[in-house]
């Protein structure tokens, strides 16, 4: 892979955004919002799958300025997209119109809106040369269910929960369990696109290259 320092000055604006916003509304929170608590912040979805998009976008951004992809960080770019996926699509369709602690405009944009589409554009624009099975692309959702793992537990332990539709004290765990699956399916649907987008890579074309040992000078024809 050859240097793109174009798409790593993209990664790398896009990271510096991500991590600006979450820093800003953790400090803004903190020094405005009375009782306001850094665990309860940092047990957002939004915020966790943002801090892996920043993350990984800095990441990224190193390798396409150096000109590499190992296969560890493309497994991680997939993870990234479909968390991010979950957070901006869930938040449209769920939480538009409800306090999910981002008070600033500018950083619900960017967190809920902005990210999750630079991710997507950014796995569409550099898709792995090697597909990714679904099987493999299944490992992805281990981070979802241990996250509603984390919050069912924690839950009770601090008497608050991250989002309404995870909260049993509101319509009981009816119907948690009912929007954890549909939540978990539409995850899965995601997870397999990001795996499937991965074949068309084969249309896009490559340089044919010529094995060392095989080149030779061709003779010109004599008349």
């Amino acid at each position: 892979m050859t240097a793109n320092r174009g798409l790593a000055l993209f990664r790398f604006w896009f990271a510096l955004l991500g991590f600006v916003a979450v820093l800003f509304q953790f400090l803004h929170l903190m020094q405005n919002v009375p009782g306001a608590k850094a665990g309860n912040y940092f047990s957002y979805f939004t915020i966790e799958s943002n801090i892996i998009a920043f993350v990984t976008l800095g990441i990224a951004g190193w390798f396409a300025w150096k000109g590499g992809s190992p296969r560890w960080l493309e497994l991680l770019r997939g993870a990234a997209t479909v968390y991010m996926t979950i957070t901006g699509i869930t938040y449209s369709l769920l939480l538009s119109d409800i306090d999910v602690n981002t008070p600033i405009p500018w950083i619900n944009v960017v967190l809920h809106y902005t990210v999750p589409t630079v991710i997507v554009i950014d796995w569409l624009v550099d898709l792995p040369r090697t597909r990714i099975s679904i099987r493999t692309s299944l490992l992805w959702l281990a981070f979802p269910l241990l996250y509603l793992v984390y919050s069912l537990i924690r839950g009770p332990i601090v008497d608050w929960y991250p989002y309404p539709f995870l909260d049993p004290r509101a319509a009981g765990y009816g119907t948690v369990a009912v929007m954890s699956v549909l939540i978990a399916v539409a995850a899965f649907g995601f997870a397999i696109v990001a795996a499937l987008s991965t074949k068309l890579q084969d249309r896009v074309p490559y340089p044919a290259t010529v094995p060392a040992a095989g080149r030779h000078r061709v003779p010109s024809e004599t008349s």
